[in-house]
């Protein structure tokens, strides 16, 4: 049974880029997006669920089986893939582990708290080319620990 690959694609930077990678591998691609952003590859499927709050996350989540391998950002999601016994990484290629989930989940809390109260907090870094490379190198190094 082929492990999958499920990428949280709206606004994901690397879709194409992990698709490429995912070649190499006996990984089945799966991109999960809403309404308001329809991204669609050739052969690939896709899921597409109705635009609301974190309504492609749930469903991204309902689709994770231990030794799936999980792109996103969105450190919630995160949390419960690695629940559910999936690999995360992130866009620029941090893996996201049991062991730094939850202070990334306390430092976005208090970014949220901070932002509530008038506040304002650093926004990401530019994407650069230097960014998409990491990725690739520990994208690979996560296929081939799941294989």
């Amino acid at each position: 049974m082929k492990n999958k690959l499920l990428i949280d694609a709206d606004s994901c930077p690397v879709i194409d880029l992990a698709l490429n990678i995912a070649k190499n591998y006996p990984l089945e691609p799966i991109l999960f997006c809403d309404t308001s952003h329809q991204i669609e590859r050739e052969n690939i499927l896709t899921i597409i669920v109705s635009k609301g709050r974190d309504a492609a996350d749930f469903r991204l989540v309902n689709e994770v089986d231990k030794g799936d391998i999980i792109i996103t950002n969105d450190y919630g999601l995160a949390a419960m893939c690695l629940a559910k016994g999936g690999y995360v990484i992130d866009a620029n290629g941090k893996y996201l582990t049991s062991d730094n989930i939850d202070s990334l989940l306390f430092i976005r809390h208090e970014h949220v708290k901070i932002r509530k109260a008038g506040g304002r907090t650093k926004g990401p870094k530019k994407r650069t080319e230097e960014n998409n490379i990491f990725f690739a190198n520990n994208f690979r190094k996560l296929c081939e620990r799941v294989q």
